[in-house]
């Protein structure tokens, strides 16, 4: 493991950039959709199906990744999913129709689940290191690239074609990856202590058992990261639209619904390692969780504009720190694997929270649809005070 103080801190620059990198990158990419919709000549429908190519090479890689981090370290991987992303992100406005389109996704979704199991699986192992909760620090500098990427794309939309954007996009990350890569190759990785004792031999039986407690575990993670990664997905896709369509809100203010919710969760982010310190990981959890339900009801049925935007930043206050922990805790349980278990469930989560809320949108409404993400953050904190006696919640 590294050997001082200062080998963790330049490990842990590293990993941040990465994460950072991940959220750039993405981010330039998802606000191009509408230009590249239009270039491809896509239907809605055939636009959602292309990008299904994301969601499926991330689910299918994420398991892969575990496995491969496993044998060759979660350094390499990183840099090697980290360079496979930025060449990725320039294929698609090469692409002439919907089907070439879904291609090149499923690249590109292959080196976005890779990297996030890869330093998932690095911050993990640092955090258990340092004996310090610093998880949502990463996750709050992926969130910053997200907003850092956003923000420049949409700057630079009306001036840049959608080709030259994103090969911007690819030349800077490569740079990023070039000069972060050779800092995080240089790093030893870090081996928590309790590492070697349970690589010890156990009797067949105790061992069973461990696995399987450990498996039943990690699962119960993810299904907590799953239930509040489902309510970033459904505020990313439905929440602009609440407040257009219900509340009457302009275009501008509409548009205005995420940013207050991507804001609130990146400060919560930010002072996440505080909040742990202070509070321990289940309290962080369920007072996290509870906060958000407070939140989504008032941002779901507040009958004015601004009531709303106020509720979707309480959500995204109370849901910040909720999948870091979830990320960390199967991370030390079940290592890479555990890491790719419960990314993999969470990234499910905020695949289903879109079409799901559109499905109840048609049977019940939108606002009633958009409580589901209450309901599903109410479930987190049911599951965070169950596990709580098993030790494993904090």
């Amino acid at each position: 493991m590294p050997g001082t103080r200062d080998d963790l801190t330049r490990l842990r620059i590293a990993l941040t950039a990465f994460f950072a990198l991940d959220g750039f990158v993405f981010a330039g990419w998802v606000v191009r959709i509408p230009a590249i919709k239009e270039q491809t000549g896509a239907s809605a429908s055939a636009l959602g199906l292309a990008l299904l190519g994301v969601s499926a090479g991330a689910v299918v890689t994420m398991t892969l990744t575990g496995r491969l981090v496993r044998r060759y370290g979660s350094h390499p991987v990183t840099v090697a999913c980290a360079v496979l992303l930025c060449l990725s992100i320039a294929l698609p406005p090469l692409t002439h129709s919907a089907l070439a389109l879904g291609a090149v996704l499923l690249v590109f979704g292959s080196a976005y689940g890779g990297i996030n199991v890869a330093f998932n699986s690095a911050a993990v192992d640092l955090v258990a290191v340092l004996g310090r909760p610093i998880m949502p620090s990463f996750h709050a500098a992926f969130s910053l690239g997200g907003m850092i990427g956003a923000g420049l794309g949409g700057l630079v939309a009306g001036s840049l074609s959608p080709t030259r954007h994103l090969l911007a996009l690819t030349v800077t990350g490569l740079l990023v990856t070039l000069v972060a890569g050779r800092a995080l190759l240089r790093c030893e990785p870090a081996v928590p202590p309790d590492r070697a004792s349970e690589e010890a031999p156990e009797r067949d039986g105790a061992a069973h058992r461990r696995d399987r407690r450990t498996r039943r575990l990690v699962i119960t993670f993810g299904l907590i990261a799953l239930c509040t990664a489902y309510g970033e997905g459904a505020m990313a896709d439905w929440g602009a639209l609440h407040l257009k369509q219900d509340l009457d809100a302009s275009p501008g203010l509409a548009a205005a619904g995420y940013s207050c919710f991507a804001l609130a969760m990146t400060v919560g982010r930010l002072t996440g390692t505080t909040l742990l310190e202070r509070l321990g990981r289940t309290v962080t959890v369920v007072a996290g969780g509870s906060t958000a339900v407070a939140g989504m009801l008032l941002g779901s049925l507040a009958p004015s504009v601004w009531a709303a935007l106020f509720g979707f930043a309480i959500t995204g206050l109370g849901l910040a720190n909720i999948f870091p922990v979830a990320v960390e805790r199967a991370g030390a349980l079940g290592g890479p694997s555990g890491v790719a278990t419960a990314s993999t469930l969470g990234y499910g989560g905020m695949l289903l929270g879109p079409p799901a809320i559109g499905f109840m949108a048609d049977w019940f409404s939108l606002p009633a649809a958009l409580t589901s993400v209450a309901a599903l953050a109410a479930v987190a904190v049911l599951v965070a005070v169950a596990t709580r006696r098993a030790g494993v919640a904090g």
